[in-house]
This record gives structure tokens, C-alpha cells and sequence, in this order.
């Protein structure tokens, strides 16, 4: 019998942010299922530069999701002025950091998560996503290769596609996958009073099988 969890995400969507803890319970219940990170691509290639306008829009939704899910936010007002809400680089980070290693890819994207929402970085720098790497673990001079390869990209492009194609419109998206069947456990963000046991149950029924 195999088993894993899917996760579909993108490190700058705020309400994978919100999720974070919910994801550590669930491993923490279940620290021998493994869990593949696929990037979900939220706003890939997006080149306009966050107005003031754009900046209030997000401040608005980042005090919604901390509402909601308690995790820690700076403001949108400190991110860098001319910042681009791009985040194909962080995409790229996250496959990059999946096929080095992917026992560090967890606190690669923690890292980056907490770079962005908490200090207001802007982690579509590749500066700063080298150094978020190195800090992760990652050999910079490979992750700097990797990042600039080729297969990078077409496995980026390639995660994007299968998760269309899947018709996963919303992130978080967690997916639980047993001998190639998969069940939903969410579809955006719900608290772990709400996950939990969908997740328990799963494991049961793998146990009792």
C-alpha cells in the first residue's frame, strides 16, 4: 500500500499562509505519510507594480486571513516600493527545492512564507530567495543551477497543468492519495477543527484496510 498527501499551494498565497499550522498538526499526526508540495501558480508572471490602490485591496485581505486563521502579518504598505506581485519565482523556488531536497522543501517554503507576510520582503527577488535557500539548507551554487534550468520550468509548467487539469481552481488544496485514489480534504482554507477529522478518518480506513 502506498500513500501520501498532495499539496497544492503557492508560498505567496495568503491563505496557504493561514493554513501553515493546520499543515503542521497534520503532520505531526502523521509524520511517516510524506507530503508532495505542488506549486499551484496563483499569479504567475504578473509584471504590474502594486499601486495604492492594489496595496489597501491587499491590506484588506491580509487582515481577513489573520482573522481568520491567527497567523502573523506585516502590512502591505511595507513591502518595497515598485514590488510586483509576481509569483512564478517563489513557484520556481518551491520545484527547485522539491527535487534537491525534499526533507529541507518544508522549511524552504516556512522560510519564504515568513520572509514575506512577517518582514514584508519581497521574495520575488532571486537575491533573497538564494538566501532563503542557503538559510533552508540548499547549497546556493546548486540552487542558483537548478533554478535557472530549463527543467525547472517545464516541471513548474508541468505542475500547473496537472493541476488545472484537475480542476483545482482554489489553494490550499489538500489531497490525500492511496494506491492512486485520491480524496479531497480541502479545497481552500478551513481551520483544523475542520480538516482533522476528514484527515483521521482517511488514516483509519488505510489502517483497517
Amino acid at each position: 500500500m502506498s500513500q501520501r498527501l498532495i499539496y497544492v499551494m503557492d508560498p505567496m498565497c495568503s491563505w496557504c499562509w493561514g493554513f501553515a499550522p493546520v499543515m503542521e498538526q497534520i503532520q505531526q499526526l502523521a509524520p511517516d505519510v510524506p507530503v508532495h508540495f505542488v506549486a499551484g501558480g496563483l499569479r504567475p508572471g504578473r509584471g504590474e507594480t502594486l499601486n495604492d490602490s492594489g496595496r489597501a485591496a491587499l491590506a484588506e485581505h491580509w487582515q481577513a486571513v489573520a482573522s481568520v486563521s491567527g497567523q502573523p502579518f506585516a502590512t502591505p504598505d511595507e513591502l518595497p516600493p515598485g514590488f510586483q506581485y509576481n509569483t512564478e519565482p517563489v513557484c520556481r523556488a518551491l520545484v527547485v527545492g522539491r527535487e534537491l531536497d525534499v526533507d529541507r522543501l518544508g522549511l524552504l517554503i516556512s522560510h519564504i512564507q515568513m520572509a514575506f507576510y512577517t518582514r514584508a520582503d519581497d521574495v520575488g527577488q532571486i537575491s533573497v530567495l538564494m538566501d532563503l535557500a542557503e538559510q533552508a539548507g540548499y547549497d546556493r551554487n546548486a540552487f542558483s543551477q537548478a533554478y535557472d534550468a530549463e527543467m525547472t520550468r517545464a516541471a513548474l509548467a508541468a505542475d500547473v497543468s496537472w493541476t488545472r487539469d484537475l480542476g483545482i481552481a482554489g489553494f490550499p488544496t489538500l489531497l490525500a492519495q492511496r494506491d492512486g485514489a485520491l480524496a479531497l480534504l480541502t479545497n481552500g482554507y478551513q481551520s483544523a477543527d475542520a480538516v482533522l477529522p476528514l484527515f483521521q478518518r482517511w488514516l483509519a480506513a488505510g489502517q483497517n484496510a
